[in-house]
């Protein structure tokens, strides 16, 4: 585990939350119409109004895991703020007339506001990472990239269900780091769930999923260039490199998507239409 864990701060009145982004249902996900800059004041703020607040970058597949079963959709729906992680959700909200939709991807969200932080003093937890040695990489590479940055504690989960006395002993760990905020990478939908267990157990300001973003960071996966994250093809990159763990997953979420986006499509041009008859 990464340490040492300083006392806690005490915690100061809550004041009134800042307000979200907007946002636009995709399958009954809301997600937000923002970018990088706006994201970054809407975590500081929660940070100075003492409040508590929670986002996730979300790609298909957690749109498409919410479909299924009802536990994800309100794990999702009790988040603060979810961004459109993927392409393919920006062009969905784009043809539903949302033309100021744009991209905020989980990895490049966390090493924007890691480098924001890393001037402002916030200090972070890193709650992810596929074991212990590979969650010190991380932290290494992280303030190595952002001299400053306060990486103040860090947990990488066992891949199974913890026990409530464990969620209690993690708790107790991230509280006693004193962080603002809690990077969370376990993956789409474990992570949003365990911010919805745990939430309300922490006071930290801002707890954020930000799914493989732990991975590429600490150099374990490399990311997919640019220009296919802008066309919509960094599944097919990621899918390349993975097969064996992702083919099941883009076999039978993606196909899926588009059939339920083209019937949301459908009845919102038939709605506006209709109206405009």
């Amino acid at each position: 585990m990464l340490g040492p864990y300083p006392p806690a701060p005490l915690s100061k009145l809550a004041e009134q939350p800042p307000a979200p982004p907007p946002s636009a249902a995709i399958l009954g996900v809301p997600l937000a119409i923002t970018d990088y800059a706006q994201v970054i004041d809407w975590i500081d703020a929660t940070i100075a109004s003492g409040s508590r607040g929670s986002l996730s970058a979300a790609a298909v597949h957690l749109v498409m895991r919410a479909q299924e079963d009802p536990a994800v959709m309100a794990a999702v729906l009790g988040l603060s703020v979810v961004v459109p992680d993927g392409q393919p959700l920006v062009w969905a909200l784009r043809a539903l007339g949302h033309a100021g939709a744009t991209r905020v991807y989980g990895p490049d969200l966390m090493a924007a506001y890691c480098e924001h932080a890393a001037r402002s003093g916030t200090p972070a937890f890193l709650y992810g990472g596929r074991n212990e040695d590979v969650l010190v990489e991380l932290s290494v590479a992280l303030r190595t990239r952002f001299p400053g940055l306060r990486v103040t504690g860090g947990y990488a989960p066992p891949f199974r269900e913890l026990s409530e006395e464990e969620d209690e002993e993690i708790a107790l760990r991230i509280e006693r780091s004193g962080a603002e905020v809690v990077w969370v990478g376990i993956g789409q939908p474990r992570q949003e769930l365990w911010i919805a267990r745990m939430r309300e157990r922490l006071s930290a300001p801002v707890l954020i999923a930000v799914g493989a973003a732990f991975d590429f960071h600490a150099g374990l996966v490399p990311q997919a260039p640019a220009w296919m994250g802008r066309h919509g093809l960094e599944w097919s990159y990621r899918l390349a490199r993975e097969p064996r763990r992702l083919w099941r997953r883009y076999a039978r979420y993606n196909p899926r998507f588009l059939a339920a986006f083209a019937r949301q499509y459908g009845q919102a041009w038939r709605e506006r239409h209709g109206r405009s008859a």
